[in-house]
């Protein structure tokens, strides 16, 4: 029952992404102390294989960003936003957004704002990989599930995977094997001197043939909201759809 709720749910959420403004519900409404998300949440961190830090959330930005979703923390997205201000994974390689802290000052909602319609931006890597929920942007039959824009091809590819299995495999998946060919020796030390608010910049970029050694890269920390630019951006020239 609990699976079957959870994936219904992210189907609706993803459809009202691209619906008229449903009326907006109060935080009483949202924040489910019955069944909440956040315990099934935490079991998978205390399972996982990678490593996970949890940043502490502040109450009213908490409160604040809840409301604006309007997600039930009966869900996990719900729990992340309401629970955390936000998620590291291996060593702040991945970040996974929540309402915001210090660490990772950005917040689901904020960070949304003003991007692609049809689709929710709801984690990043520090390559300028996005993670995005489809909520339309790449059809009906995938609404609800994962897309990654790839740093290396410029490509939105399907993951297969809907934010809870999103999660479960940051934690416990293999991002060596996932991430194959796009980290350098040493890049822990480099990762570990980035906000949350930063990404790597890489020259000659990753999507050319001159990029596809990061050890011979030049590197250097930028804005993520810089990459994410740069990326579309080069979609577009590039004609990429």
């Amino acid at each position: 029952m609990r699976i079957a709720f959870l994936l219904s749910f992210f189907l609706f959420y993803a459809v009202c992404l691209c619906a008229q403004p449903m009326q907006t519900r109060p935080l009483t409404e949202l924040i489910n102390t019955q069944d909440p998300g956040w315990p099934l949440v935490q079991g998978w961190i205390a399972a996982a294989k990678n490593k996970v830090q949890v940043l502490p959330k502040t109450g009213g930005r908490a409160d604040s960003v809840l409301l604006a979703a309007q997600v039930t923390t009966r869900s996990p997205m719900g729990a992340v936003v309401y629970e955390t201000g936000g998620i590291l994974v291996d060593n702040g390689w991945l970040r996974i957004l929540g309402s915001g802290s210090p660490s990772l000052n950005r917040d689901l909602m904020g960070w949304n704002k003003d991007k692609q319609k049809g689709l929710l931006l709801v984690a990043d890597d520090v390559l300028g990989g996005f993670f995005a929920l489809n909520g339309g942007a790449f059809g009906q039959a995938t609404l609800g599930k994962i897309y990654y824009l790839a740093p290396d091809n410029l490509e939105w590819e399907p993951l297969d995977r809907g934010y809870s299995d999103f999660l479960v495999f940051c934690f416990s998946g293999h991002l060596e094997k996932f991430y194959d060919g796009l980290r350098w020796k040493g890049w822990q030390a480099e990762v570990a001197q980035l906000n949350g608010t930063q990404g790597i910049s890489c020259v000659p970029f990753l999507f050319t043939k001159e990029g596809k050694d990061l050890n011979k890269v030049s590197r250097k920390p930028v804005p993520i909201m810089e990459l994410w630019g740069l990326h579309n951006d080069f979609r577009q020239q590039l004609g990429i759809h």
